[in-house]
């Protein structure tokens, strides 16, 4: 899980920085919800270009996390 988190990152970084074309915009994002089951926190982050989005996120609710 671990490898491929980096591996994810590594061809983030270089659609980032331009290397193979136009560059891609980093995105990143977080919640925190609030509700009658308790507080739930999720996040995500990722890249996009034009119409094309790829992301990864987790979340937690009370004690069960990412």
């Amino acid at each position: 899980m671990k490898r491929v988190l980096v591996v994810l990152l590594g061809f983030g970084f270089l659609a980032g920085c331009g290397v193979d074309g136009e560059p891609w915009t980093p995105t990143m994002g977080a919640n925190i919800g609030l509700g009658s089951g308790g507080v739930s926190t999720s996040g995500h982050i990722g890249v996009s270009n034009g119409p094309i989005s790829i992301s990864v996120g987790g979340g937690c609710h009370r004690h069960g996390c990412w």
